[in-house]
């Protein structure tokens, strides 16, 4: 992120309502930067991703864009494509 995006980032969560819709969102965010990281550590480009799993290019393009939520056999699929499994946990609540 840049410099300026994150001043004006900040300067946004300092609004409670603001904050708790972004927090909110964290664990989609954290699931698509996962996706992300995970082809891109595999060395694959999004083309080869959807040759691997059968998943047309443009709508791999839409998880990792956050336009759609993926299920659980897409991301299952996408693993095994990467060369991965998935990996789902439950971790404490931070209070």
């Amino acid at each position: 992120m840049s410099r300026k995006f994150d001043d004006f980032l900040n300067e946004q969560l300092n609004d409670i309502e603001i904050r708790s819709e972004y927090e909110a969102l964290q664990p989609e965010h954290a699931l698509i930067q996962a996706m992300i990281d995970a082809r891109q550590e595999s060395g694959i480009t999004q083309k080869e991703l959807a040759k691997r799993t059968g998943i047309a290019q443009g709508d791999i393009s839409k998880l990792e864009r956050g336009n759609v939520n993926p299920s659980i056999r897409t991301l299952q699929r996408l693993a095994k494509g990467m060369g991965k499994v998935l990996k789902i946990e439950f971790v404490p609540e931070k209070v």
